[in-house]
């Protein structure tokens, strides 16, 4: 079974559809990457997964589950996840303090408790601190733990952003164009980490326009244009797609 599948989804703005009839599925462990040219509807199929956006029609279903009408915060405590395409940190804040506050999600004291400090909200903080550490070695950037955000370069910002992603502990992790603005070493960097990410089992899907990375990273890619899946398949068969070719360099002579 498909961790998520895509069935029939619409999404009208006013009389225009940002997606129409779109049918895709992401298994389980892959990395799979939604990708078209500006305009395609990518970002906003990310906003209906996630449920910033209701659909106009369709359905979502995430692990046998129809969530098309779930809020938000029961989407992200069912384990789906996403970052954006502007890094939301807390910039006067340490990268161990951004990263903590991610795992927030997972406290079961309560507020009471943690406001009068028990001993089961001094037990959430220590199995916090334990895996916010963890992660941070994980991901490689500890020795950058006590830096505030806002003086991190722009390349470690969006792996932090990164790392407070997968501090939700997700299943499924949406990636809003993770290497937008970076250098080739960079980029390089950021994919071994998304792959190690996937290596733990989590199902990534990514919207990105830095194409040899999509084609580094991906197992599988759904091709948008105008709304519609125009193609799908391994990063060969959709270089090779006629259809791909023409939606990013137009039609010929």
């Amino acid at each position: 079974m498909a961790l998520l599948e895509i069935r029939k989804l619409s999404k009208y703005f006013g009389g225009v559809a940002a997606i129409d009839g779109l049918d895709f599925e992401a298994n389980n462990s892959e990395i799979h990457g939604i990708i078209g040219p500006n305009g395609a509807g990518k970002t906003t199929l990310f906003n209906v997964i996630s449920g910033i956006f209701l659909p106009t029609s369709g359905n979502v279903i995430f692990k046998g589950e129809d969530i098309t009408n779930l809020p938000v915060h029961w989407r992200v405590k069912k384990g789906i996840g996403r970052t954006f395409q502007l890094t939301n940190l807390f910039l006067d804040l340490t990268v161990y303090e951004n990263v903590n506050i991610g795992y927030h999600k997972n406290y079961k004291a309560g507020l009471v408790r943690q406001f009068f400090h028990t001993s089961a909200a001094r037990k959430d903080d220590n199995i916090c601190r334990l895996r916010t550490l963890e992660l941070l070695e994980f991901l490689k950037i500890s020795p950058l733990k006590d830096k505030l955000a806002k003086n991190l370069p722009y390349g470690h910002q969006r792996i932090l952003a990164f790392c407070i992603a997968l501090a939700a502990e997700p299943t499924l992790l949406m990636l809003d164009e993770p290497v937008a603005g970076m250098n080739p070493e960079e980029t390089m960097n950021m994919v071994k980490l998304i792959q190690k990410a996937r290596d733990k089992g989590i199902t990534i899907l990514v919207v990105e326009h830095d194409m040899p990375a999509v084609m580094n990273l991906c197992e599988r890619i759904t091709v948008l244009d105008y709304g519609k899946k125009i193609a799908e398949g391994s990063p060969d068969e959709i270089r090779e797609n006629e259809k791909v070719i023409e939606a990013y360099l137009g039609k010929g002579e």
